[in-house]
């Protein structure tokens, strides 16, 4: 999939760096944007069952 990417990036290995560079900030930031913020109250990471239980 990753040589797909950089075989049909335009210029040369530098521009190709830096194009790849920018999908993947893009990538980053859609997913910090858009999925985790739908995907959080969907994960079990508040759903605690540890008890206070005190002696």
């Amino acid at each position: 999939m990753y040589g797909w990417i950089w075989r049909h990036l335009p210029g040369n290995t530098w521009v190709r760096a830096l194009c790849s560079l920018v999908l993947a900030l893009g990538v980053v930031f859609l997913l910090f944007q858009y999925v985790f913020p739908w995907a959080e109250p969907l994960l079990p990471f508040n759903d605690v069952t540890v008890d206070g239980g005190g002696s």
